[in-house]
């Protein structure tokens, strides 16, 4: 298994599309090699975020390429988890053909799977595919945590790395750092509003959506944190605050993607059944963003000496 280490920030990518309807690579290629000079410290197209459910398989090999091949020094994890075993298996097994470093799944979504088969369905795919995994926990879009107790089995797994927390649940998350402390598994945030939380309880970095648009600020934020300076890692997730709840205001990734158009990195066009952000949303969008522009911050801007 590649060495890869899981601590930072690791911005969950959107999909760009053309007028078309089609990937919208050359768009694709300058956002994640944007994102790379930023700063963060891996991507994750083809997760959620990137309307992986409106993805086909071609699509999603198309998309894996292009971000391997535009950047240089930081990892690629790939979302490719599924409701079918099998399907998520062979798109596992397409993912690392293309390059991807690592990979971020889903958990079984609508089917409902008892613990045993939670557990299954994760093992059977580290075991096919040899590179390392996250196992991704999202009750509100899945009907169904991963239990803790499954959470802190699957990392025994060799390929099994990481745990993405987005249960908003920060007991639940703290009881996997907790029995995980003993492994090397990475313990990383999905929930943006509870990324400095996490990271307080022991945390590893994020998953994140906001480090779309705030790379600077979110690597700041977590750096910040992992260095126990948490009066700076709180100036930055105050001041980030505001902005980050106006990108759930409506079904992710609808804000993000509109937010990436206002600062110019593509369209803000979303496939359908999801559709375009609202004009009432879009304006106090625009007014968060307007508020962050400038350089990224400081203690002493954000009012907060650093300790």
């Amino acid at each position: 298994m590649t060495n890869i280490d899981f601590s930072g920030v690791f911005p969950a990518m959107v999909t760009p599309f053309t007028e078309a309807n089609e990937i919208d690579t050359e768009t694709l290629r300058e956002d994640a090699q944007r994102l790379e000079k930023a700063g963060v410290d891996g991507l994750v197209p083809v997760g959620s975020t990137g309307e992986s459910a409106t993805l086909s398989h071609a699509e999603h090999v198309e998309v894996i390429e292009a971000v391997v091949d535009a950047v240089e020094d930081v990892p690629v994890i790939a979302g490719t988890g599924s409701n079918n075993t099998a399907e998520a298996l062979d798109l596992s097994q397409q993912a690392a053909d293309a390059g991807a470093d690592a990979l971020l799944l889903i958990s079984p979504y609508y089917n409902k799977p008892e613990p045993e088969g939670m557990y299954e369905h994760y093992r059977q795919v580290a075991d096919a595919v040899d590179i390392p995994q996250i196992v991704y926990n999202v009750p509100s879009r899945t009907g169904r945590n991963i239990e803790v107790d499954t959470a802190v089995r699957l990392a025994d797994h060799d390929n099994i790395a990481g745990y993405k927390a987005a249960s908003g649940d920060l007991n639940r998350i703290s009881e996997v750092v907790e029995r995980t402390r003993d492994k090397e598994f990475a313990i990383l945030s999905g929930d943006d509003g509870l990324t400095l939380p996490t990271l307080s309880v022991g945390g590893h970095g994020a998953i994140s959506v906001v480090a779309n648009v705030e790379p600077e600020r979110a690597c700041a934020m977590v750096g910040a944190a992992l260095e126990e300076d948490y009066a700076f890692a709180r100036a930055i997730h105050h001041e980030l605050g505001a902005l980050t709840r106006q990108l759930f205001v409506e079904t992710n990734p609808i804000p993000v993607k509109a937010a990436m158009e206002i600062r110019g990195h593509g369209s803000g066009r979303i496939r359908s059944p999801l559709t375009e952000l609202s004009a009432e949303h879009r304006e106090e969008l625009a007014a968060r963003l307007a508020e962050l522009d400038g350089e990224p911050a400081t203690p002493e801007a954000a009012g907060e000496a650093s300790d």
